[in-house]
């Protein structure tokens, strides 16, 4: 059999699974019940920019609530829109609850964001953290309608 050569992904370093809920109480209890748990809230970073579609929003202008849990080595990642308009908000919106994104870590997000692009998928949401690092949602939903998220945590 031929060997085929196979592109390096950044899609190999699988960092969690994201989770659109209308109420993170119940989700927390629902989840919980079936043995996933305890949820904590996410590292905080500052964010320097963010942008959705290429256009700069202000960085108050999104409100989230978001917990996550460990499943062995992978993340399980709930979000709540709370206010603004968003990617989640309309998500839940137009598909309800449920999995949203799959998110991947990566050495260096300028570079696989580029590369995502030369690839031609769209950034729908990006953002850059005030201590380096960033995170950027594609839009790969036209197979599964899954989102893939690349983030570079800041090197703090």
């Amino acid at each position: 059999m031929e060997k085929i050569e196979i592109e390096k992904s950044p899609l190999t370093k699988v960092d969690h699974v994201g989770v659109i809920v209308r109420d993170m109480n119940k989700a927390i209890e629902h989840y919980q019940s079936l043995g996933i748990g305890p949820f904590e809230r996410l590292k905080k970073v500052g964010f320097a920019k963010s942008e959705v579609l290429g256009k700069p929003i202000e960085l108050d202008a999104i409100k989230i609530k978001a917990r996550i849990a460990k499943m062995g080595q992978i993340g399980f990642e709930l979000i709540q829109p709370v206010a603004g308009e968003s990617l989640w908000k309309e998500f839940l919106e137009t598909k309800g609850e449920g999995i949203n994104h799959l998110g991947y870590l990566v050495d260096d997000i300028d570079k696989e964001t580029a590369e995502l692009e030369e690839k031609g998928y769209k950034v729908l949401w990006s953002a850059r953290f005030t201590n380096g690092g960033g995170a950027a949602y594609f839009d790969t939903r036209q197979v599964g309608g899954v989102i893939v998220e690349l983030m570079q945590w800041p090197s703090e």
